[in-house]
């Protein structure tokens, strides 16, 4: 299958070749057919697998740009995605040589500024529920020639806090927009509370990603206690290019990124309550190489795409062979190698034979000594 084939324009093809991407993926040749019908859908994909594309070509090739009015809405549940995603929207446009006026509206940020941005009439808005809400009962934001209204991360934002902003939302609509939910999560209550929303919803499902043979995956087994210091000693072993470190627990990530500086290592905390300004300046570095490390827990790094990490670092263990898959898969992209290194305390090696058996890799044990990593019994 080609983006040709699936009469993708070629003003739309020619801005994916300027990003390397060449042959849609098993969920974009699934949906783009028929999100183009303009059926309301929703979209089940593993993580990496190209859903955020797989809903933005049809709806840039349904965007009348001769019209002065808001015609698609995505929303996100956090505001790294909202932001990853306006940016995947203005490469596009830019690369395809579309006028596209594209706005990100997320809350902790001046609200003057983007009602004064509002006045040029975007044609897309992604941003966080709660504030495109506010803008549009404020009035501020119309939504009365609204054609397509996405739901990104739909098993976050479909749950006790914010099914109220989205079913405002969807009030706020006209009755012919186009619904779209996408997630990587599948469960009876999501699919029930989806089906609600958008009766003759479509579901586009492709099968479980196999994982990516590039990743070669590791563990070290260590006392609780010793884990912050063993990141230290990775690093100081394998001085990885780019890395992001898993934690569950906001101290924990202080103490790894107070180590790690003493090294001089550049590292940025994602998994704080940091504010706005403070986390876009993290993502920023981490994405430009001036931040070599960043701290993030799995809410944090929800959804997002950064290119060029070398290493995972699980210092707190996913419980799930899913959660497992979702991290790892943030390294090795675009053919490139990658590892992933998980530290267990003794009680967590028997995940060693489930993350084996359910995702059908193999995790060698590691040591670190002298500045060096041994594989055990080698």
């Amino acid at each position: 299958m080609t983006f040709t084939a699936l009469a993708v324009p070629e003003d739309l093809i020619t801005a994916l070749g300027r990003q390397q991407i060449t042959i849609p993926t098993a969920i974009q040749t699934a949906a783009i057919p028929l999100l183009r019908e303009g059926r309301n859908a929703y979209l089940h994909a593993e993580t990496g697998t190209g859903k955020t594309l797989a809903y933005l070509l049809p709806v840039f090739d349904g965007l009348d740009l001769s019209l002065a009015a808001t015609q698609a809405v995505i929303v996100a549940p956090t505001h790294e995605l909202a932001i990853q995603i306006q940016r995947q929207c203005t490469d596009l446009a830019q690369h395809a040589g579309r006028a596209a006026r594209i706005l990100l509206l997320i809350g902790g940020t001046a609200l003057d500024r983007q009602l004064d941005k509002l006045k040029k009439k975007p044609h897309l808005v992604v941003g966080s529920p709660g504030r495109i809400r506010e803008l549009v009962e404020m009035r501020k934001l119309k939504l009365q020639q609204l054609r397509y209204l996405i739901v990104d991360e739909a098993d976050r934002l479909l749950g006790v806090d914010g099914l109220p902003d989205i079913r405002a939302l969807i009030g706020a609509a006209p009755p012919t927009r186009q619904l779209v939910f996408v997630s990587a999560t599948e469960d009876a209550a999501l699919t029930a509370t989806v089906s609600a929303l958008a009766p003759s919803l479509a579901m586009v499902k492709t099968g479980a990603v196999a994982v990516n043979e590039n990743i070669e995956h590791f563990y070290v087994v260590c006392d609780e206690r010793d884990k912050p210091d063993m990141v230290r000693r990775i690093f100081h072993a394998l001085l990885p290019e780019r890395a992001m470190v898993f934690v569950h627990r906001n101290d924990t990530a202080a103490q790894v990124a107070a180590l790690l500086e003493r090294q001089t290592v550049p590292v940025a905390d994602l998994s704080g309550t940091l504010n706005k300004l403070d986390r876009k300046q993290a993502m920023d570095g981490f994405r430009s190489g001036a931040v070599r490390v960043l701290l993030a827990s799995d809410v944090a790094a929800r959804g997002l795409d950064i290119k060029g990490v070398t290493h995972i670092i699980n210092l707190d263990v996913p419980t799930q062979s899913r959660d497992y898959l979702h991290r790892v898969g943030r390294t090795g992209r675009a053919g490139a190698r990658g590892v992933a290194i998980t530290l267990m305390a003794e009680g967590d090696t028997r995940l060693v034979r489930r993350y084996e058996e359910e995702l059908g890799i193999r995790l060698q044990q590691v040591r670190v000594r002298d500045g060096q990593v041994y594989v055990v019994g080698e």
